[in-house]
């Protein structure tokens, strides 16, 4: 690492070496990015992210309007996922998002347990973000397997509830491949347990209601089971909103009361909240805000079809490349590819080497067909995993 200079470099030499040094960055443009839940943000929220850097939510009563905004921003959020009354936050993404509900979770449940470690029942599709929040918060998970469609077994999880269970975790669209668990079946369980049930939305929460209004026939996975306390999900996925625009909300604002850290020495007046970073890019949650605004119900709509469009193009184009096969029937624009005769880490390695980036699982490699991959860029992906096929075979 080069040491800090003496007297500042002119504006110029410091661009022509940002420009070196990011060269070596793939880009959304490329259309090569094909394994990432992030796109590029929608203009509008680029050039309101710029404008409004200086806000800070962290002390949230020296910007009194972006505190509005940041409420009106939860209750469209809340609104999309059937609970306009939900309360929650705008925070860096679904990991703070995810472990926040799994610490009130923790501080609700411990009270009813007697002594020992709090347990958390997870799919084994749950996302990294709760093995965080385990390290973090002293709590042990307990996974459950998953049926042919990954989509984690109810009997299973019932079966795995001891008197140290404080809370169960569904994941609607997963990692790997955009399954959604039996939120239903999870809800009634927690309801007659009397447990604290967390969806996991982070991908999906920004596509599932989207596909509901296009006819697709998918679960109910959000506020509309009555034993969902908390839903994660992130604009800054499906949403186009800049990073860092993840949520977290609550069935309502009693989840949130009890478990707030109080801030007494900010230059706004003292401030509780109970999400885990302090300074937080209120340009971001203006971004949203006005993301939401813009697109509508309308616009996301017409963006999540675009997006099977192409996933059904590349669905239909691995079913013809020999050696190769879908993982399972994707429920959103996220695409699993396994093969029974190849090795999946060389296939990975050759596309790697012609600059696709997929997302690599154990046995498999995922695609997310998100709005910058374009038909041509899916097309000539194809010609290359065929030629790659043939080569290794």
């Amino acid at each position: 690492m080069k040491n800090l200079n003496q007297s500042g470099v002119p504006q110029e030499k410091i661009l022509e070496e940002l420009s070196e040094k990011l060269n070596k960055d793939l880009t959304y443009e490329s259309g090569k990015i094909l394994g990432s839940m992030c796109t590029i943000p929608h203009d509008l929220g680029r050039k309101l992210m710029t404008t409004y850097l200086e806000k800070n939510l962290g002390d949230p009563g020296l910007f009194k309007g972006t505190q509005e905004i940041e409420i009106e921003t939860i209750k469209m959020l809340g609104s999309l996922l059937n609970n306009p009354k939900s309360w929650g936050y705008i925070v860096s993404g679904g990991t703070e998002g995810n472990i926040v509900a799994m610490r009130i979770a923790r501080n609700i449940g411990r009270t009813k347990i007697r002594g020992g470690t709090p347990e958390v029942i997870i799919p084994t599709s749950a996302h990294a973000s709760f093995d965080k929040a385990a390290d973090l918060l002293g709590i042990r998970l307990v996974r459950v397997n998953l049926d042919q469609e990954y989509r984690v077994k109810p009997s299973e999880v019932k079966k795995a509830i001891t008197d140290k269970t404080i809370a169960i975790v569904g994941i609607a669209g997963t990692t790997s491949l955009g399954t959604i668990d039996p939120i239903e079946e999870l809800s009634e369980i927690a309801l007659e347990k009397n447990l604290y049930l967390h969806i996991d939305a982070a991908f999906g929460g920004m596509v599932i209601p989207f596909l509901e209004r296009l006819g697709y026939k998918l679960p109910k996975f959000d506020f509309r089971n009555q034993g969902v306390c908390s839903i994660t999900i992130d604009p800054h996925k499906m949403g186009l909103a800049p990073i860092p625009a993840g949520g977290i909300l609550f069935k309502d604002r009693t989840f949130i009361l009890e478990n707030c850290f109080e801030i007494p020495y900010l230059a706004g007046g003292t401030y509780a909240h109970p999400i885990i970073l302090g300074t937080r890019s209120g340009a971001a949650v203006i971004a949203t805000w006005a993301m939401l605004k813009h697109l509508g119900i309308e616009g996301y709509t017409r963006i999540v079809k675009n997006c099977m469009e192409v996933t059904h193009q590349l669905e239909k184009g691995i079913q013809q490349i020999k050696n190769v096969e879908l993982a399972t029937k994707p429920v959103m624009n996220i695409v699993g590819i396994t093969s029974k005769e190849l090795d999946i880490c060389q296939i990975d390695q050759e596309l790697r080497k012609l600059r696709w980036a997929l997302g690599k699982f154990e046995n498999l490699l995922r695609i997310v067909v998100m709005p910058h991959v374009k038909p041509q860029h899916i097309q000539q992906f194809l010609a290359d995993l065929e030629q790659i096929t043939k080569k290794i075979k």
